[in-house]
């Protein structure tokens, strides 16, 4: 029986498993955390105390073809701050696209990690506020 989701892992060379570990870490906000010791380098990268990203370093003759036709699209994290990471986007120039879901008022926000892989963050709708008409 499956009981939720677990983790994601992306593998790379080490100079670009770096550099995601620091895009995730600075960018999407998730904290560097414990890993095993595995016999492979890598990192794991937490949210909400849970690793939910593996980064794993690649040997020179397993790295993993840019660019290769799949079926993944995106990895999707919840948010609470939807604002503070655009902001954060805008001035490392990356690009991205806002978009809001639809009936939910749940909100979205795509861009692409330095690997190319898809991150969504999800953002829940605003809570209604209370009216006081005295």
């Amino acid at each position: 029986m499956i009981t939720g989701f677990n983790h994601f892992n992306l593998t790379a060379e080490r100079r670009l498993l770096d550099e995601l570990r620091e895009f995730y870490i600075e960018i999407v906000g998730l904290e560097p955390g414990a890993r095993p010791p595995f016999t492979k380098f890598g990192y794991w990268l937490y949210a909400g105390g849970q690793p939910v990203l593996h980064l794993t370093e690649a040997l020179p003759h397993e790295a993993p073809h840019l660019n290769t036709v799949s079926t993944f699209n995106h990895a999707a994290f919840s948010c609470t701050d939807l604002d503070e990471v655009t902001a954060r986007l805008l001035t490392h120039g990356i690009a991205h696209q806002l978009g809001d879901v639809p009936q939910s008022g749940g909100r979205q926000l795509f861009f692409r990690d330095p690997a190319g892989n898809g991150v969504e963050l999800h953002s829940p709708p605003e809570p209604a506020t209370e009216v006081i008409v005295e």
